[in-house]
């Protein structure tokens, strides 16, 4: 099969598993480029990635998710130059060896049979929140377009091009895939969530993992206020719920 995939890994201080993860996304059928966005990492992130056969773009500061997602996007596109766009599959960095899974996500989109893919892990690593802003973001997403994801935050998601550039510009950090579901959605673009067999490292309850999900709420939240009053337009168009 030709390649006619491209992965988008956003890291930041993942020297310790971006080689397994960028090995296990090169060897999916269809993907034949891999791109980590090096998100001003103290660590030797990007030159790991590098010589585990990755193209990397690094960012001299930490800029965050939204903006190493459009990075790598840009990327592709360069190298895509004039010929057929490829499929942007996205993927975090700590999955290591489990990033093998993703191809499910891939075939709907090259199928044609969906815009977008959502991933959903069948193996649920224990976190150390306690589930506020994945209940913001399903919430936000349901009261907006009707849809509830089973899992509204994952950023495994493969998507065609003019999907992405439909939802651009990206909404900031940590709110993008909320964003994303819900831009698309009311632009008409099909959307499916796919069951695979991957997971995240464990989450911690230090104060920088507080600190993480504490920027998370931030971020959905924000996300979700500046489409509120489309929401809000379209619930006085249907009439109060009942």
């Amino acid at each position: 099969m030709s390649g006619d995939t491209a992965v988008i890994i956003p890291a930041v201080n993942e020297a310790d598993r971006i080689s397994a993860t960028v090995a296990a996304a090169a060897a999916l059928p269809g993907v034949d480029l891999v791109v980590v966005v090096d998100d001003g990492s103290a660590d030797q992130t990007g030159r790991v990635a590098r010589a585990a056969g990755a193209r990397v773009v690094r960012h001299s500061r930490n800029r965050g998710k939204a903006a190493a997602m459009e990075t790598g996007a840009e990327a592709v596109r360069l190298l895509d130059g004039d010929g057929t766009p490829r499929h942007l599959l996205f993927l975090d960095a700590d999955l290591g060896s489990t990033a093998q899974a993703a191809a499910p996500l891939i075939e709907p989109v090259r199928a044609g049979e969906a815009d977008m893919t959502i991933a959903v892990f069948t193996t649920r690593v224990k976190l150390g929140g306690h589930g506020l802003v994945v209940r913001l973001s399903k919430e936000g997403i349901r009261r907006a377009t009707g849809f509830s994801p089973a899992q509204p935050l994952n950023g495994q998601r493969c998507l065609t091009r003019r999907a992405f550039e439909a939802a651009r510009p990206l909404a900031h950090g940590f709110g993008v895939e909320t964003a994303l579901t819900i831009d698309l959605l009311r632009k008409g673009y099909r959307i499916t969530e796919v069951e695979v067999d991957m997971a995240h490292r464990a989450t911690g309850t230090d104060w920088r993992a507080q600190l993480h999900r504490a920027r998370q709420l931030r971020d959905v939240g924000w996300a979700l206020v500046i489409r509120e009053p489309v929401v809000t337009q379209n619930r006085r168009k249907l009439g109060p719920r009942r």
